[in-house]
C-alpha cells in the first residue's frame, strides 16, 4: 500500500459509544431476542418441565435468533449469558447439567418461585435480562417479594440518573445524585414495606462491548470485606441493573449439594498443565471470550468437568457459587439491561411489567418521597424544564 493510499480502520479507531448509532441498534436487537426467548421459556416452566430442559430450550432460541440478523456481516454473535433457571431456594444464576442424573431430573412444580436469567449479543454488544416469576397463582408471602422487587427496580433506576438528565435539574437548582449508602437506605425503605431485605452485596455493572462486568459498579448493602462501589452512572453508559431482594435475613450462603456450573473467563494469564484443561480452556476463548458459560453448553461434558477444576484453581477462571438466603428464605433476582442517554434512562431489555391488578399485597408505600421518587420519569422533559426554570427567574 502506497502512503497516499488510505488506510483501513484499525480496531481500536471503531467508535464503540453509544455515539455511533450502530452500537445502539445492535444493543436493542440483541435484547429483542433475550426478550423473545424468556417470553418463550417463561411459557414452558410448567409443572414437570425439568430445569435442565428450559435451560436447553432457552440456549437453542438464543443461538438459533442470533443466526438468523446482520447475516452476511464478520461479526459475532451468540449467547451473552446462558440460560439459567433458578428454582426457589437459589439466589444466583443456575444451570444444571446432563451429567449430573439427580439435577438433571429436577422438575418445576405448582408454587414454584423462578429466577430466569439469559442474553445474547451482536457484535458483542449484550442484551440481558432475568425475570422472578411463580408457577401457578403466587401466595401472600410470594406476592410481597414480586411486588416490592417491581418496586425496588423501577426506584434503583431513578436513583441512578445522572445529574444532566434528572428530570428535577435545573441551573437554579442543581440536582446531587445520592450515594451508594443513600441508595441502599431508600430501596432498603422500599423492601421492608413488604417485609423484605436487600440481598448483601446486589451489585450492578457498568457493561461494555465483550463485557457485562465493566469497571463502574453499583453495590447495594455491602457485606464485610465485600467489594465497594467504584464510579457513578454517567451518560453513555450502559448499565446491567440488578435487584435482589430476600424475605429472610438477606444474607447468604452457598447451597449444600449444588455443584457451582456457571463460570466466567477472567483476565488471569498462566500455563496449564493437564490436557484436559487446555482442551477445555482453548474451547471456552473460541465459543466464549469473557461471556459466562455453562459446562452444558461445552463439546464434551465430561472433560469439561474435569478441565474447570484447574482453570478454576489456576484463576484464569471464575465460578459463580450456588447461592441462596442464610434463612432458606424467598428469595427474588431482577436484571435490566439499560443506556444513559442524553434523554434519561432508556431500558434496552426489562422483564414484562407486573400486573399490580392481579398480582397484589395486603402492604402499601406511603412515605411520600418514595412515592414521588416512584413517579419521577427516566426521561426529562425539556419543555418543562424551561419553564420552570423560567419561572424561577421572573420569581
Amino acid at each position: 500500500m502506497s502512503d497516499t493510499e488510505e488506510k483501513p480502520k484499525t480496531t481500536q479507531e471503531v467508535d464503540y459509544s453509544l455515539n455511533n448509532p450502530d452500537t445502539l441498534t445492535k444493543y436493542n436487537s440483541a435484547a429483542a431476542i433475550a426478550l423473545r426467548v424468556l417470553t418463550e421459556v417463561t411459557k414452558a416452566a410448567v409443572p414437570g418441565a425439568t430445569i435442565l430442559s428450559l435451560c436447553q430450550k432457552g440456549d437453542e432460541l438464543l443461538e438459533a435468533e442470533t443466526a438468523k440478523i446482520f447475516k452476511g456481516k464478520k461479526i459475532s454473535k451468540g449467547i451473552a449469558f446462558p440460560t439459567t433457571v433458578s428454582p426457589n431456594e437459589i439466589l444466583t444464576p443456575y444451570t444444571p447439567i446432563a451429567s449430573d442424573i439427580a439435577e438433571a431430573a429436577v422438575a418445576v412444580k405448582e408454587g414454584d418461585i423462578l429466577k430466569i436469567q439469559l442474553g445474547a449479543h451482536i457484535d458483542g454488544f449484550p442484551g440481558i435480562v432475568s425475570d422472578t416469576i411463580v408457577v401457578g397463582t403466587p401466595n401472600a408471602e410470594q406476592s410481597d417479594l414480586l411486588v416490592a422487587t417491581h418496586h425496588a427496580t423501577e426506584a434503583l433506576l431513578r436513583l441512578m440518573l445522572p445529574a444532566e438528565v434528572h428530570p428535577s435539574n435545573t441551573e437554579e437548582k442543581p440536582y446531587k445524585p445520592p450515594t451508594s449508602h443513600a441508595i441502599t437506605q431508600t430501596i432498603q425503605k422500599i423492601a421492608e414495606v413488604y417485609g423484605c431485605k436487600i440481598v448483601e452485596s446486589t451489585t450492578s455493572f457498568q457493561i461494555e462491548r465483550n463485557e457485562i462486568e465493566g469497571k463502574k459498579k453499583l453495590v447495594l448493602s455491602p457485606g464485610e470485606n465485600m467489594a465497594k462501589s467504584e464510579g457513578a452512572p454517567e451518560v453513555g453508559d450502559v448499565w446491567g441493573v440488578e435487584m435482589w431482594l430476600s424475605k429472610g435475613s438477606g444474607k447468604v450462603k452457598e447451597i449444600a449439594g449444588k455443584r457451582a456450573t456457571l463460570f466466567k473467563k477472567t483476565d488471569t494469564k498462566t500455563s496449564l498443565k493437564r490436557d484436559s484443561a487446555r482442551k477445555t480452556y482453548n474451547e471456552i476463548q473460541k465459543k466464549f471470550g469473557t461471556f459466562p458459560f455453562g459446562l452444558r453448553q461445552l463439546s464434551d461434558e465430561r472433560t469439561a468437568k474435569m478441565g474447570v477444576v484447574e482453570c478454576q484453581r489456576s484463576n484464569i477462571l471464575r465460578q459463580y457459587e450456588v447461592l441462596g438466603d442464610k434463612d432458606g428464605a424467598l428469595v427474588s433476582r431482577i436484571y435490566v439491561t439499560i443506556a444513559i442517554l442524553k434523554t434519561g434512562i432508556t431500558k434496552i431489555a426489562t422483564p414484562p411489567p407486573i400486573d399490580l391488578e392481579k398480582i397484589t399485597s395486603e402492604h402499601k408505600i406511603e412515605d411520600e418521597e418514595l412515592l414521588k421518587l416512584l413517579a419521577l420519569p427516566l426521561k426529562a422533559d425539556k419543555k418543562k424544564k424551561k419553564k420552570a426554570a423560567k419561572k424561577e427567574t421572573s420569581e
